[in-house]
């Protein structure tokens, strides 16, 4: 390594010469690391190692599906919701048009169920899934009101619906979830619920005597038809158990049913007398098909429209309803063979372990050959030292992180597709963010490792801190080394937060998955990025005071 010497000029009017500007001390340590191959070659090796593992990563995907097809054969597209989220939709809905305003308002009394947990049958059972179920609700089943802009997959709706064990909800084209009464409905305990609209305007009230009302929330549909479908409906997903244990997670669960029973059926802005028609919603059915005949209140029951999808009227105005599927956005590990654009940058971590010791060598390369005091026989202004280093290696991480991820998404994203996978949509702002994220990650983390570098002057040791901070962290609650609690406590407290930055897809409160890193973390994209900021900055104050204080 060479010292450039930095020519003396004048910061201003009356200031003393011999003291370098910031801008030639930016351009000496500019100079320093672009003369350097074995620092430049590591860089873009760094980047090449991005795409690489991430690429490989989407190539290496293997689906498969019946009749021993797999890739591209296995492809199923998913509907999305109004703000273009792929979204499950699937439930049994007995309706009536609504032209214009109007409303409905039920009582419900009663909601069972009943789920599979996925284990085989014991010996001398029965045998059929009951054997290994449980004779309850899912947690997140759903039976209530709902006003459905149509019948096809995705579309705007609005619902008011009692909860296997989270109370009263309303909710609203698939991502919107406000909470109402609490406690399970029952004969001795009902639930009054109503839907009103205005316009686009859908406004969701509960009960608990049919008299005092409490508005729970109103949704903006924008757009709505002027005729919708409104209507009882009753959903019931999947249910899903996740166990963790070291080294990985196992789940399991099976399907699960949802029964509502209500009475007090009022409807307004219909046709008096008209009848109700039921049909499953989606892949259990869909329109026009299992569709059951339509009645009159008080005459016969139809026929259920399957196995697990019913509708009787009991009364002019009572009716039982029973459904599954779900009504929510989907989520990796969802249904089908899903992918994010985050799985595309799983190389980042591999490229970060080569910009932490490039970045460390920056930090402490002069002391190691004692030309430090060069640098700061020219630079009497230590601080513009530490900062211009600072400045090269954010810079130089940063554009070698935006290079390859804005190479390994889109070229993972069309991988994948071709592999099978459906890649869950996102709006261009979040594919942004997780490219640029990836990047001020990178980025970030170089300024770590070379505040570290100038505070322990050892390349050597200034890398193994960053690595037991940010390396390893990560990998321990990657690998599910750490019990979740453990694990969502070190992902918010130490460096390796910042890798919150390259999720895409929101945690869901009313979607049961498993919510573990490297596709979920326990803080937000930019709260996650902002605690390893805060490392970065208390790593270069600590840098730049000693950097004060010591001799060269």
């Amino acid at each position: 390594m060479t010292a450039t010497m930095l020519p003396p000029r004048l910061d201003g009017p009356g200031a003393p010469t011999g003291r370098a500007g910031f801008g030639s001390v930016l351009h000496a340590e500019w100079t320093k690391f672009r003369t350097l191959r074995g620092w430049v070659i590591a860089v873009v090796i760094a980047a090449v190692l991005i795409d690489v593992f991430g690429l490989f990563a989407a190539g290496g995907m293997s689906i498969g599906c019946g009749e021993n097809l797999s890739g591209k054969a296995c492809y199923r597209a998913l509907p999305t919701g109004p703000g273009g989220q792929a979204v499950s939709d699937t439930f049994l809905f007995a309706r009536q048009p609504l032209t214009g305003d109007g409303s409905i308002t039920v009582r419900a009394t009663s909601l069972t169920g009943h789920y599979s947990t996925g284990q085989v049958p014991a010996a001398g059972s029965a045998g059929d899934a009951q054997a290994s179920g449980v004779d309850e609700p899912q947690p997140w089943s759903k039976v209530g009101i709902i006003l459905k802009a149509s019948l096809v997959q995705g579309s705007a709706y609005a619902a008011m619906a009692n909860t296997g064990s989270h109370g009263t909800r309303m909710q609203w084209n698939y991502t919107h979830d406000v909470a109402g009464l609490p406690g399970t409905v029952s004969a001795a305990s009902p639930h009054w619920l109503r839907l009103t609209r205005a316009g686009d305007d859908i406004t969701g009230y509960d009960s608990t005597d049919g008299v005092s009302w409490t508005k729970v929330a109103t949704a903006h549909l924008a757009g709505l038809p002027a005729t919708v479908q409104i209507g009882l409906f009753a959903a019931s997903p999947e249910h899903v158990e996740v166990t963790q244990f070291f080294g990985g997670s196992s789940g399991s669960g099976g399907p699960s049913t949802a029964t509502g029973t209500f009475d007090h059926i009022r409807l307004t802005g219909t046709r008096a007398g008209a009848a109700w028609t039921a049909s499953g919603v989606g892949d259990t059915g869909g329109p026009g098909r299992g569709q059951a005949p339509a009645t009159r209140p008080g005459g016969p029951a139809p026929e259920p429209v399957d196995g697990t999808m019913a509708f009787r009227q009991t009364g002019v105005d009572q009716a039982t309803v029973t459904g599954t599927g779900d009504i929510a956005p989907v989520v990796p590990g969802g249904p089908g063979a899903t992918a994010t654009i985050e799985d595309h940058l799983m190389g980042t971590f591999v490229g970060l372990l080569v910009l932490v010791v490039v970045a460390a060598m920056v930090g402490t390369a002069e002391y190691r050959r004692g030309l430090v005091r060069v640098t700061l026989a020219a630079v009497p202004r230590r601080g513009q030292v530490l900062a211009a280093k600072a400045f090269v290696v954010a810079a130089v991480a940063f554009v070698a992180g935006l290079a390859a991820a804005a190479v390994a998404v889109p070229v993972g994203n069309r991988i994948s597709r071709n592999q099978g996978a459906y890649l869950l949509p996102v709006s261009w702002l979040t594919e942004a963010r997780v490219i640029v994220g990836t990047a001020a990650l990178l980025a970030v983390c170089a300024v770590l490792a070379l505040a570290v570098g100038v505070i322990l002057r050892r390349g050597a040791g200034a890398v193994a801190a960053v690595i037991v901070g940010i390396v390893l962290p990560y990998l321990l609650s990657v690998a599910s080394v750490l019990p979740v609690s453990a694990a969502e406590w070190v992902l918010r407290v130490t460096p390796a937060a910042g890798f919150a930055i390259q999720q895409s897809v929101p945690r869901y409160a009313q979607v049961t998955s498993d919510y573990a890193p490297p596709t979920y973390f326990p803080l937000g994209p930019w709260a996650g990025f902002a605690v390893l900021c805060g490392w970065t900055v208390v790593a270069l104050v600590g840098a730049h005071l000693l950097l004060r204080r010591r001799d060269a």
